[in-house]
Parts: structure tokens; sequence; C-alpha cells
């Protein structure tokens, strides 16, 4: 589910609002100073597209964003409550 929300995401850039969208060092800049977030993971999605999940240790704070192959980078997705999971996988041959 989660792979299916970044490709969607990726393929809703287009239609995100201009001021959600800037150079990436600055938008990297501003999550960085402004909330305190760093890089979680990184993706690529359809269409060449680079998409990263940046969250903060301490506030809990997230935000997903998709880098196109020309520099842009728009905001897709933000909230609260993040926490970094590490599960095992289903043994297989069990319907998870």
């Amino acid at each position: 589910m989660g792979l299916g929300l970044m490709v969607l995401a990726a393929g809703s850039v287009t239609a995100q609002n201009a001021r959600n969208c800037g150079p990436r060092e600055a938008l990297v800049q501003r999550l960085a100073e402004g909330y305190g977030e760093t890089r979680q993971s990184v993706g690529l999605g359809a269409n060449n597209a680079v998409i990263e999940v940046y969250a903060s240790d301490e506030s809990g704070t997230w935000t997903i964003t998709v880098t196109m192959p020309d520099g842009m980078t728009c905001l897709v997705a933000s909230g609260q409550a993040f926490e970094t999971l590490a599960e095992a996988l289903p043994a297989k041959g069990n319907d998870a």
C-alpha cells in the first residue's frame, strides 16, 4: 500500500500548486530548519520521479516530497506521529 501511495503521489505532482514546489535545495533546507526533518527514505517513482520521506525524530512531523527529473521538488503530503519501523516479512506461504 505504501508503494502505491508513492506512485499515486508522484502522478499527482503536476496538479500541485506552484507554492508547494520549488528548487530541491530550498525545500530541503526549509524542512531541516523549520521542522528539524531529515531524509528517512528514498525511492524511484513513475517517470523517474524521486520520492523522499523526511521526518523529525524529536517532533514526529513528516513530509513526502517528489522531485522530477527537471529538479523541481513538490511537497505532496505531511503530517505528525512519524515512527520508524523494521517489520519482518511474513513467512512464505502465509497470507498476509
